[in-house]
């Protein structure tokens, strides 16, 4: 069974490896930057053996080509978007197969952060760039509420027991917009103390899983009566389905300075 370590990049992101394998293989997820990575290989003895991109920001393919300076890898990207040095371009439904580590991941669509972004999944994992955060989703750069709203119930749909791997340590930010959308959600109270205890001892909040997302994140409780109410107060207005009150709570929490 693989193992995943955190690398942490600039001021919140996270870089992922995927450890395992008889060669201690690594696969590297999102490298925004090669200088940790590199670290984090030599320090821990580790092989890399494939570097998979969720999208083309920057901060999650800048580190590309200082890899392949020094590692001949194959490199994993959505076919939508332009990688850095990709030769494997993915789309809805492929699968990549890394023998070194018996890994097998499931490539979803989940546009919305930007136009091509995609997740990996399998193995109980999950790596969905900055489509999914741990209380949050991410900002709609490229695409539109619809598409960022059928991304998130994609990745819900997946097992309870999924660990969710996103790419920015933004859990208690999240979670402060969470409260004042769901005072009364007792989960996220309990939550926010976890994180401060982890954060206290320079931790990362991560990996959240989907059963807890269900109970803290707002953007995926659209459908629970607490969210609805609040998002047409801060609106004024009824909402009618799921998808306008997911419009009406993105919004607000881009402008959210809590």
């Amino acid at each position: 069974m693989a193992t995943v370590l955190h690398v942490p990049a600039f001021e919140d992101n996270y870089i992922w490896l995927v450890v395992g394998g008889k060669m201690n293989s690594a696969v590297v997820v999102d490298p925004g930057d090669e200088g940790p990575v590199i670290e984090a290989l030599e320090r821990h003895r580790l092989t890399p053996v494939a570097i998979l991109c969720t999208h083309h920001h920057n901060d999650h393919v800048g580190g590309v080509a200082g890899l392949l300076e020094r590692y001949p890898l194959p490199v994993y990207g959505p076919a939508a978007e332009s990688i850095p040095h990709c030769q494997h371009s993915l789309r809805d439904g492929d699968h990549v197969d890394i023998p070194a580590l018996s890994l097998q991941l499931s490539v979803l669509d989940i546009p919305g952060h930007t136009r091509g972004h995609i997740a990996y999944s399998g193995h109980g994992l999950l790596f969905c760039g900055d489509t999914l955060f741990s209380a949050g989703c991410g900002r709609l750069f490229e695409g539109t509420p619809a598409q960022m709203f059928a991304s998130l119930m994609r990745l819900v749909a997946l097992p309870e027991d999924t660990a969710v791997y996103c790419g920015h340590e933004y859990t208690a930010a999240n979670l402060r917009f969470a409260a004042v959308v769901e005072p009364d959600n007792r989960d996220v109270r309990v939550h926010q103390q976890t994180v401060q205890q982890l954060r206290a001892r320079g931790q990362p909040t991560l990996p959240s899983t989907l059963a807890l997302e269900k109970r803290i994140n707002p953007f995926l409780r659209t459908s629970v009566p607490s969210v609805r109410q609040a998002a047409e107060r801060h609106t004024g207005r009824t909402l009618e389905t799921a998808l306008e009150v997911f419009t009406v709570i993105r919004r607000w929490k881009d402008d959210f300075r809590g």
